[in-house]
């Protein structure tokens, strides 16, 4: 399980997994530490109006602000899935959805956090314009499909092609800009 007192001892590590030294997280830290009480009494009152139950009666969090505060910045710095979070801290993938949706905003008031780019993307790409619009800078992208080809005639081509399996030729395509 990953947990702050464990990164803190390694801090090549550290900063590998969350962009940030011990230092600099420490020095955010104090910021979310002290703007968080308020934030956590602004979301549970603004939850729902027609309560059943006491302000924070529900399930306490089971990992601490900082350790969701580290779960945050790997996520957004690694880029990995809810359910490979919730597997290095100890959680089902439903409750990292959960934190790191909770303390997000939070985050985004001390520090700025990339924007998710998934809804500029729902649909297809059609033209290289139209991802050069999504991605910025692009310079090349390779499709590693191979495409079947009739056996070329010309016995240089015909090795090149030549996937290796019965008597069957493939084509890579590349697409991209020069």
């Amino acid at each position: 399980m990953i947990s702050y007192t464990r990164l803190f001892k390694r801090p090549l590590l550290f900063r590998s997994f969350t962009g940030l030294t011990v230092s600099e997280f420490d020095s955010i830290y104090i910021g979310i530490e002290s703007k968080y009480n308020e934030h956590e009494r602004r979301r549970r009152l603004s939850n729902r109006k027609k309560r059943q139950r006491d302000v924070g009666a529900g399930r306490p969090f089971k990992l601490k602000v900082k350790e969701r505060f580290l779960m945050l910045l790997i996520y957004y710095r690694l880029y990995i899935t809810f359910t490979l979070s919730g597997f290095l801290f100890d959680l089902d993938q439903s409750n990292v959805c959960r934190d790191l949706s909770i303390l997000e905003p939070l985050v985004k008031e001390c520090i700025p956090l990339p924007k998710k780019l998934y809804k500029r993307t729902r649909r297809r790409a059609r033209t290289i314009d139209e991802v050069e619009e999504n991605f910025p800078g692009f310079k090349a992208f390779i499709d590693t499909t191979e495409q079947e080809i009739p056996r070329p005639k010309n016995k240089r081509k015909r090795k090149s092609y030549y996937s290796g399996k019965e008597e069957t030729y493939y084509q890579d395509t590349v697409y991209g800009k020069q």
